[in-house]
């Protein structure tokens, strides 16, 4: 049973119910917004009653017009408001006092246009609020709803897009007009759109809740540009994406550069890394490109879920079947052997040179009717998980005819139980043809003009059908840490300025939270590294201690190996002249004493702080190669237990940590332990802006930290991270918090 929907997801119901809407600025002039916002519901079919205000007209488009919204007949349960953004605060004033709970304000002239603008917004804001109402935008395009009891187009769109069951949400009117024409123009059908603009109240979180709970919405599609608050998005997608598919179109993936950073882990969290781990952890889909967003919209809202990887190519050509299957390796599908049987099946149906291989190679001078019972055998094998049927006219059948029998074996399919995803591709002919999809006797299936976007499609759905298998993950609780002593020591670090902890107080930060750090200690004087060493037993590793050091190789700051006091004493002297001639300061750092640590893989763990996202926790191949590679994996802060498991195997060099050529495998616990003990660490410690722990040597037993290092910064109380209690993901801050929804 659905819970109840929670009051603010309640409040958004005028915007998509709405039985009546009053136009406020609507002008007798056909070219204004105020005219095309009535005239778009007019033409749209809107069956509910359309209200214009405009104290100097008596008529606009044929409706009669009203002098204020005092004067209107009846109280709208949605106001449209389009004028000039200084008198908007005016109009909205009358809305609350006539009882309207529901604005959607296209006025510009605000936040977009700098401080005054900012400030105007913010009132706007703290006006809607104190009156109880809800608002979208200022500088909306406006919203539309094809229910067909409504037919509700309160924007200023010129097309109003085909009946159907994906929701779209688009922080740029420019964007969202763009993507209503080519939702129309593929014949893409939308539940709703709304154009957010500048989310002064209402946010991409809200309207996810309301859709979440929406019976006419299967899919969501969103355009955004920023996050206000990625920790309500978080918490919000992460429900919603389990009952709907979210495909996200975030713009702003490059940077001029990269920042300067002083460790390993910033330097590889490029500007857009903390959206895929926000995305990856959510189960939100990213899409690349518009083209891309439609094309998941396509086959998500009308498709079922792959159950597996394993896909069947069915086409008439066999260059279109080679690209398919390369396309399918290079996205992680498999296109797999079929069965005897399927294979048998298909033989009795083609002539005998087609293949019956996988790819399903008809021959170019297939009948339609050869096609649809190939497309009926290949749905009816147990060994496909999805099937991608391609068709290139070459004059002899027609594609239409081609896309019809696709459409009757998917039914026939269907009627026997079957409940593979099908995608087409059609190639040639005319776009937007080739696009359209293909739909009769239930079935919709979607067409893509190349055999990359069908497969690019189908991969990502695939990767959602494996995230909502997943089990939802917890924040484990750690008994043994001791957040108020690592947090004292980052607090005092510096006097309280911050920047690079010692080498003591490392050990004892990363102490405090359990995390695995070698024997030993530093050492200031050559007789005391002996003495330390001895106490660990030999061979030992001297490594230089100084906080100012980066890249300890460099300076002679690292020794391996020492296998007696005497090699020890003179590391020590040696490593000493050598740092000193280059940083007399660093020098009188002393130098930390480590056992020798053989085997195992060598991994790097870390921390880096976003500005907007917070923590974000890195773990890869260490070592040397950790800047040549570059194959780390970032997850936000705090990770779930299954958030750690995929944060260890999502690099590339997975693989090493299972064995290889005889080497054992890595004890896969210790390293998901390592980060989730990470991410506490993190998120208790404010004051921590970076954490390197480079290498960590991941052993058959355990593993093992070898070098690390921790900058901190002050902050102030009221930008302390919250607790997370054990068990439970990071909860929405407010509300609703202006510009940060």
């Amino acid at each position: 049973m659905e819970p109840p929907p929670r009051a603010e997801t309640a409040s958004l119901a005028p915007f998509f119910q709405a039985r009546s809407v009053a136009v406020i600025g609507a002008s007798r002039d056909p070219t204004g917004v105020g005219h095309r916002v009535v005239r778009g519901l007019l033409d749209a079919g809107y069956t509910g009653r359309v209200m214009p205000v405009n104290p100097a007209a008596s008529t606009i488009a044929g409706l009669p017009a009203y002098a204020s919204v005092d004067a209107l007949p009846e109280v709208p349960a949605l106001a449209v408001v389009a004028v000039p953004a200084a008198a908007v605060e005016q109009v909205v004033a009358a809305c609350a006092d006539r009882g309207v709970r529901a604005v959607v304000v296209l006025s510009a002239g605000y936040a977009e246009t700098g401080a005054e603008g900012r400030a105007r917004q913010v009132r706007l804001a703290q006006q809607v609020r104190r009156a109880g109402m809800r608002l979208i935008g200022p500088n909306s395009l406006g919203i539309l709803c094809t229910d067909p009891s409504l037919r509700l187009n309160a924007s200023f769109s010129p097309v109003f897009p085909p009946e159907g069951s994906v929701a779209l949400a688009s922080e740029s009117g420019a964007v969202g007009l763009a993507v209503l024409q080519l939702a129309t123009a593929r014949h893409l059908g939308v539940s709703a759109f709304v154009s957010l603009g500048n989310r002064a109240d209402v946010s991409s979180n809200d309207l996810l809740e309301w859709w979440a709970d929406d019976p006419r919405t299967s899919v969501v599609l969103l355009y955004l540009e920023s996050f206000g608050n990625p920790r309500r998005f978080a918490d919000v997608a992460r429900r919603v994406a389990r009952r709907k598919p979210i495909v996200a179109l975030k713009s702003g993936r490059s940077a001029a550069g990269q920042r300067a950073a002083g460790s390993h882990t910033a330097a590889l969290a490029a500007p857009d890394i903390a959206v895929d781990a926000l995305f990856a952890q959510t189960g939100v889909l990213r899409a690349g490109t518009i083209d891309e967003l439609f094309g998941l919209g396509s086959l998500l809202g009308s498709q079922p879920l792959p159950r597996g990887r394993r896909v069947a190519l069915l086409t008439n050509a066999g260059g279109p079947g080679i690209l398919c299957a390369d396309a399918c390796q290079a996205s992680g599908l498999a296109v797999v052997e079929l069965a005897e049987a399927t294979r048998d099946a298909l033989a009795a149906l083609l002539p005998a040179a087609a293949s019956v291989a996988n790819p399903v190679d008809t021959l170019a001078a297939v009948a339609p009717e050869a096609y649809r019972r190939c497309v009926e055998v290949l749905l009816a094998a147990p060994e496909v998980d999805a099937l991608i049927a391609l068709f290139v006219p070459v004059g002899i059948t027609p594609a239409e005819a081609i896309g019809a029998a696709i459409v009757d074996g998917v039914a026939a399919g269907r009627a026997a139980g079957h409940a593979q995803p099908v995608l087409a591709c059609l190639m040639g002919g005319q776009t937007p043809a080739r696009e359209t999809p293909l739909e009769g006797r239930g079935e919709r299936i979607p067409v893509y003009p190349f055999p990359e976007q069908a497969v690019g499609a189908l991969a990502a759905a695939a990767r959602h059908a494996e995230w909502c298998s997943r089990p939802p993950g917890r924040v484990p609780a750690f008994a043994d840490v001791r957040p108020a002593s690592a947090r004292e020591t980052c607090r005092t670090a510096g006097d309280g300025t911050g920047g690079w902890l010692s080498a003591a107080e490392v050990r004892a930060v990363l102490t405090d939270f359990g995390l695995p750090v070698t024997a030993g200690g530093v050492a200031r004087s050559a007789e005391e590294a002996v003495g330390m060493a001895a106490g660990i037993g030999f061979p030992v590793a001297l490594k230089a201690a100084s906080r100012r050091i980066v890249h300890k190789t460099e300076v002679g700051g690292v020794r391996l190996g020492l296998a007696d006091g005497a090699a020890v004493r003179e590391a020590f002297d040696a490593m000493r002249a050598s740092i000193g001639a280059v940083d007399a300061a660093a020098a009188d750092d002393g130098v930390l004493v480590q056992p020798m640590l053989r085997g195992g893989v060598e991994v790097m763990a870390g921390v880096t702080t976003d500005p907007l996202f917070g923590p974000l926790i890195a773990f890869g191949l260490g070592g040397i190669h950790v800047e040549i590679l570059g194959d780390v994996a970032f997850r936000v802060a705090p990770l779930s237990d299954v958030d750690a498991g995929e944060i260890v195997r999502a690099i590339r060099g997975h693989r090493l940590l299972l064995g290889y050529r005889g080497h054992p495998a890595a004890d896969i616990a210790a390293l998901e332990d390592l980060v989730l003990r990470l991410s506490a660490l993190a998120v208790a410690v404010p004051e921590i802006a970076e954490i390197d722990l480079n290498p960590v040597f991941a052993l058959p037993n355990g593993c093992m930290i070898a070098d690390a290092r921790i900058r901190v910064a002050p902050v102030g109380p009221a930008v302390a991270r919250p607790d997370i209690r054990a068990g439970r993901m990071p909860a929405p801050t407010t509300r609703r918090d202006p510009d940060h929804g």
